[in-house]
């Protein structure tokens, strides 16, 4: 199967396999790395040969540290907001479609898995991390709002556990990433031969049998914390309630706090609350949408790569000082419904 060479994508036994090939960034996927995902998915879907997906990347350092944005961003400066747009209408696809695929996926998650690699890597059936993953929705911190169905995956996570997580950006070791809902298989070696075996034997049992207790999960023993602060009504009331508490614990969650866009976290809040109602991830892609439809142009995108990318100088200068700035009709008007909503197909 032909594709960009970027990721490599064939047939290897029973298995259909999708590696990333983008080890110097970080495996950060480009848009014709998603509709190469989104092609082979179609083709796999019913094809008798194929027993399950494996999909994986190269190098040491990532899975897949997120999307690649810097092309969005030139075309937005430039006055062309209708190009991410599209991106994301065509990346969001496939994220449905590797939702919805209806033979095991089996994905390992190795390094930085976050974002765009969130949606490729964390909506598998069987997600398999080691000891030196790091799971991670960060997006707050570039001025977007946790995306590719994140909002789903945080909303059906342990109580408030997802809120302080989109707000706070946090990197889930591998015990703390199968608390939230994101992994499900601690696997710290032999990796190759279990991909080897998967793909001689087309069962995916063979995960079962390979995996370890999972570590302990930090995260877990702060329920209470999470629970307390991060269930106000909005940004405001989350920070109030950490500004409340005198502990070395709540001000390290308002400094991560601190450092991410006021808008985004006010609209990501709502997002993951929203998510809680739905059943699948089409309805969370579309609200997610609303928002990032509008970022390039009336959000904090552009100052967040250019202050995390572009310019590295890692001070952005975004549109609220502080989540006092942030009024509410500014959330709704981010959220409101698209004229243009974002339509997925999930069946080949």
């Amino acid at each position: 199967m032909t594709g960009p060479p970027d990721i490599h994508i064939r047939r290897e036994g029973h298995a259909g396999r999708i590696t990333l090939a983008r080890p110097d960034a970080l495996n950060a996927l480009t848009w014709d790395m998603c509709l190469a995902v989104e092609r082979a998915l179609d083709d796999w879907r019913d094809d008798p040969a194929v027993a399950l997906l494996l999909i994986d990347a190269e190098g040491e350092r990532a899975f897949c540290a997120g999307g690649d944005l810097l092309e969005i961003y030139e075309h937005a400066r430039a006055g062309d907001h209708e190009h991410a747009r599209r991106f994301w209408r065509d990346e969001y696809r496939m994220n449905a479609k590797l939702f919805r695929f209806p033979k095991p996926v089996v994905t390992f998650l190795h390094g930085f898995t976050m974002g765009g690699g969130v949606g490729l890597g964390c909506h598998a059936s069987h997600r398999i991390v080691r000891d030196d993953s790091r799971i991670a929705m960060p997006e707050c911190g570039i001025g977007l709002v946790p995306d590719v169905g994140g909002t789903l995956l945080l909303a059906r996570a342990p109580g408030r556990l997802g809120e302080r997580l989109a707000l706070t950006a946090r990197r889930m070791p591998p015990g703390d990433a199968i608390h939230a809902g994101f992994a499900d298989y601690h696997v710290p070696e032999g990796w190759e031969a279990l991909k080897a075996e998967l793909a001689e034997t087309g069962e995916w049992e063979a995960v079962d049998r390979a995996a370890s207790p999972a570590p302990d999960a930090p995260l877990s023993a702060e329920d209470r914390f999470t629970d307390h602060h991060f269930s106000g009504a909005t940004l405001l009331d989350v920070v109030n309630s950490l500004r409340a508490e005198e502990s070395t614990r709540a001000a390290e969650t308002l400094e991560a706090i601190g450092r991410v866009s006021p808008l985004s976290a006010a609209c990501a809040l709502q997002l993951v609350r929203r998510a809680r109602a739905f059943d699948g991830i089409e309805p969370a892609l579309g609200q997610e949408f609303r928002f990032t439809a509008r970022a390039t142009e009336q959000g904090d995108f552009l100052e967040g790569i250019r202050a995390q990318i572009v310019d590295r100088d890692r001070a952005p200068r975004w549109r609220h000082p502080g989540p006092e700035a942030v009024a509410g009709m500014e959330v709704s008007q981010m959220l409101r419904p698209l004229e243009k909503p974002l339509e997925v197909e999930t069946a080949a």
